[in-house]
């Protein structure tokens, strides 16, 4: 992985309900994101779990590991944006979508199947995140 260096949230400030966000770090090996979660039941439960720490890995331009949350679906997404953190509810698992994945038609970014928007990351580290490897150490921790 290149770079230690950290990206600054795609979105900062305040959610739509006037709340702050809830800001998190990942790392993925060297590589760490600062990133926001949204207002979701399912980012807010994301949140409570943390810190947390697992094993990465990727299907297409997706890292993806399993947390200790279980939740069930809240407007499931079946297509999402370069840049969207997910939560992949058949495997309990944490996503960061950064391209194309096998299920994707060109140009588009499709999960195995729909997922749970919870927040963004910053587009700096794209290319980095695409050298992320299976079995690659992964922690997700609070900023605030």
């Amino acid at each position: 992985m290149q770079g230690s260096g950290h990206a600054k949230p795609a979105v900062s400030g305040k959610n739509n309900n006037g709340r702050p966000m809830k800001k998190i770090r990942i790392k993925i090996g060297e590589l760490n994101i600062d990133a926001v979660l949204n207002a979701t039941k399912t980012a807010e439960a994301i949140y409570k779990a943390l810190p947390f720490s697992a094993k990465a890995n990727t299907w297409g331009d997706e890292t993806y590991f399993t947390i200790p949350v279980k939740h069930g679906p809240e407007n499931p997404k079946p297509v999402v944006a370069i840049g969207d953190l997910a939560y992949w509810m058949p495997g309990a698992a944490f996503c960061l979508f950064y391209g194309e994945t096998p299920s994707s038609c060109k140009g588009e970014v499709r999960p195995a199947s729909p997922v749970n928007v919870i927040g963004k990351f910053e587009l700096q580290y794209v290319e980095s995140l695409k050298k992320t490897k299976n079995g690659t150490a992964v922690t997700v921790e609070k900023l605030n």
